[in-house]
């Protein structure tokens, strides 16, 4: 058995919990907070065989976006610094770890 935690965008995370249903796989949706994606981000936990795991990437990739994001570049004490001007960042649409379960129960 295995623990997938997949971090995916909010813009993301509707597709793929839908995919993830229509395919029968159950997920557990948290919001979180953090710097990893602009614009908000949520974690999903699914519990899954280990031989199912490629299937749960497989529908995730195929459900989120990369996309290019304008970022304020960082502060600098230099003077005519170009360092505070915005730059284009690629932003993943999702990252995941995959965790062994020693047991699993359900009550």
């Amino acid at each position: 058995m295995k623990l997938i935690i997949v971090i995916i965008s909010n813009k993301d995370i509707g597709k793929v919990l839908e995919a993830l249903s229509k395919a029968g796989i159950l997920a557990t949706k948290i919001s979180t907070t953090g710097q990893f994606l602009e614009g908000g981000h949520s974690c999903a936990f699914i519990g899954i065989e280990e031989e199912k795991t490629e299937e749960v990437f497989d529908l995730i990739k195929q459900n989120v976006t990369k996309r290019i994001v304008r970022r304020q570049g960082v502060n600098s004490t230099l003077a005519g610094t170009l360092l505070t001007q915005p730059v284009d960042v690629e932003e993943y649409g999702g990252v995941a770890f995959t965790i062994d379960v020693e047991d699993f129960r359900k009550f």
